[in-house]
């Protein structure tokens, strides 16, 4: 479903590569964490993933469509939460997700059911018809969420998405993250909470200063930490990371 070949990103007035290399094949039915350090090239590949952002070398394919040649073909199959809210806040939250939804072209009869469905999941039906403006963090985020999930994307990308999320929010969405890949679909997950990515997570990406540093499915996770938790090994292999993304 993902498809990442030799993706090198340099930004236009630094000499190091943000991006060195990388190579990912992530199938239908994973949940993949993503991992690595501030400044280990995190949220740049996702920003490439998603179309964000320029990259100098290599080819990224989701479902099949290379971004490159097919930007609005790759992207229609991609539901993005971001770690930073970018949101239409002179909206209300019902006319945010109406935008987005037209954006895909989901149809009437299916917005209503799928909005009325995650409204209700997220405790979201009595401030839809509020202004995105007077939102709080955590409601902003759930917005996005929602936003995110109204076309049924193909593709799910996650980049610190329980941040702000209330506890039971934050259960509604590894639910639904699990259903997704339950259903074959890819479920692109990065998150500093390693005790979340260790629980939900098939397989698990770990990268440092741009390179992949290693990738192992967690049911191989005891092999390859011995009598070390996620947490011990991830520190152990990124000891030397530093800076922000």
């Amino acid at each position: 479903m993902i498809e990442i070949k030799n993706l090198t990103k340099t930004y236009a007035k630094s000499a190091v590569k943000a991006v060195d290399d990388l190579t990912l094949n992530v199938k239908g039915g994973e949940i993949y964490g993503f991992l690595g350090p501030n400044g280990a090239g995190k949220s740049t590949t996702i920003k490439c993933m998603t179309g964000i952002l320029p990259f100098s070398e290599g080819e990224i394919r989701i479902c099949g469509v290379n971004l490159k040649e097919a930007p609005v073909e790759a992207k229609s199959h991609v539901g993005f939460i971001p770690d930073e809210h970018v949101l239409y806040e002179s909206l209300t939250g019902f006319q945010y997700v109406e935008f987005i939804a037209d954006v895909f072209n989901v149809s009437s009869d299916k917005r209503k059911v799928l909005l009325e469905k995650y409204a209700a999941a997220f405790e979201m039906s009595d401030k839809l018809q509020d202004k995105i403006s007077s939102y709080s963090h955590g409601m902003k985020q759930k917005i996005s969420i929602i936003s995110a999930l109204i076309h049924e994307p193909e593709v799910l990308i996650l980049d610190e998405p329980m941040t702000g999320l209330d506890p039971k929010s934050s259960h509604e969405l590894k639910q639904i993250m699990k259903s997704y890949a339950d259903a074959g679909k890819t479920v692109f997950f990065s998150s500093h909470v390693l005790e979340v990515v260790e629980k939900i997570c098939t397989t698990i990406a770990i990268i440092n200063k741009g390179k992949l540093v290693t990738e192992f499915k967690i049911s191989q996770l005891q092999d390859k930490k011995a009598d070390m938790n996620l947490e011990e090994l991830f520190l152990k292999l990124t000891s030397d990371g530093e800076g922000d993304e």
